[in-house]
């Protein structure tokens, strides 16, 4: 049976805010409340691929301390940008 389009919505919502580690929770969480309606399929496939890495590669990503892979990189910067922006109030 296909996963429907608001199942889709709420399990990754729910993957974003519960990560295993409270600092990426903190930032998906927010940023999936955010976007997360308003992606595309293109896009919720790629953020959906996202939710499947580690937070330990995740977090570096983020905070522009490593290199993200190619595939991922404008999705992690437009993260870390809301991220800033947000924490920065």
């Amino acid at each position: 049976m296909a996963e429907t389009a608001e199942a889709r919505l709420k399990r990754m919502s729910m993957r974003s805010w519960r990560r295993g580690t409270k600092e990426m929770d903190l930032i998906l969480g927010p940023w999936s409340d955010a976007h997360l309606a308003g992606l595309d399929d293109a896009d919720l496939a790629l953020y959906d691929s996202l939710l499947n890495e580690n937070d330990q590669d995740l977090l570096p990503w983020v905070l522009g301390q490593r290199q993200p892979p190619e595939r991922l990189a404008g999705l992690i910067a437009e993260i870390g940008a809301f991220a800033r922006a947000r924490l920065s109030r």
